[in-house]
């Protein structure tokens, strides 16, 4: 991530220089870090709808039998493509519940995490919930028991999307996802809006998921409009890949942030125009720019660089179109 070049004057700045420097931020990797631990919620709440169907009342209402009851919880941890996550798997006092989201000696569930992780996110209705609730599961429930588990997973949905967040963030990072959906209108192929912060003692947050198909500045303003609405007052540093009305939704909200391109994008988009063999002299000289100690000599290392990469007009335009955000 690139460093301030001028020194920090306000608190917020000082704030966001000190996280800069003293936490590991590794940009989308932080994302998919912190993303799995989103998931275990919402596994559990399609198991506990589960075993509603399963024993035909909710917890802590009676059954009309009475003989087969809840009887506490047993771990398992999960294997997906963004790591481990651990979960708790409800079990009955007859131990004649079986789970079909994730089956008994079942462990790897990446091949539906992209359906799991899109419903948290804003712009999934209840429908469009229960559509994918139901392509996770196949022909294996009956409409009734879709109805029960997507109920529980609307009760996690809705209390994590309207959680209340914290007053100031110093950093940010807005990344996007593309996952497969069954939707009302068929299948698609969905962006997924993540929002990754850091707040003054840089513990990591997803702030919200968000579907925005429309990319316009009007968009994002009603996303930080959100974000105000649930008790964020300002952000520090923004930093996004040239997300397409993303700078301006922000500067009409929070018009003290600092919007900058991150760093890992850029360097991937301007790569593929490099030989494979010259990767390690690029990124080096790369890192001079967007680790110097001030504007001047980054500017500076800035002209060289353009200078001795001249031969390769792909990768230096990338670098040419976001050097503002850079510097």
């Amino acid at each position: 991530m690139a460093k301030c070049k001028t020194p920090p004057t306000t608190p917020g700045e000082q704030i966001a220089q000190q996280i800069l420097n003293n936490y590991d931020i590794k940009s989308a990797e932080d994302v998919q870090d912190v993303l799995k631990q989103i998931f275990g919620p919402i596994f559990e709440s399609m198991l506990k709808g589960e075993m509603e169907n399963h024993l035909g009342h909710k917890k802590h209402e009676r059954s009309e039998d009475g003989d087969n009851v809840r009887n506490g919880y047993s771990s398992k941890t999960l294997k997906t493509s963004l790591g481990e996550v651990p979960i708790r798997v409800p079990r009955d006092r007859q131990s004649t519940f079986e789970p079909q989201i994730i089956k008994k000696h079942q462990r790897d569930v990446s091949s539906i995490e992209g359906k799991v992780l899109a419903m948290y996110a804003r712009g999934m209705s209840q429908r469009d919930i229960a559509a994918t609730v139901e392509d996770i599961y196949g022909f294996q429930m009956s409409h009734e028991q879709i109805s029960t588990i997507t109920g529980c997973v609307m009760e996690e949905v809705e209390a994590w999307r309207n959680r209340p967040l914290q007053s100031f963030y110093p950093f940010a990072f807005v990344d996007c996802i593309y996952v497969s959906l069954r939707t009302e209108y068929g299948v698609q192929q969905v962006a997924v809006y993540v929002m990754l912060a850091y707040d003054v003692n840089g513990c990591k947050d997803v702030l919200g998921l968000w579907i925005n198909e429309t990319e316009s500045k009007h968009a994002w303003m009603q996303i930080f409009d959100e974000l105000r609405a649930r008790g964020v007052k300002d952000l520090g540093i923004l930093s996004m890949d040239g997300v397409s009305g993303l700078e301006e939704g922000a500067k009409a909200v929070f018009p003290h942030a600092t919007v900058q391109r991150c760093i890992v994008h850029l360097i991937r988009n301007s790569i593929r125009y490099i030989p494979r063999k010259q990767w390690s002299a690029f990124t080096k000289q790369l890192k001079l720019i967007y680790g110097a100690i001030n504007v001047k000599q980054a500017r500076q290392e800035f002209e060289k660089f353009k200078t001795d990469w001249q031969a390769y007009p792909g990768a230096v335009s990338v670098w040419e179109n976001n050097f503002s955000h850079v510097e």
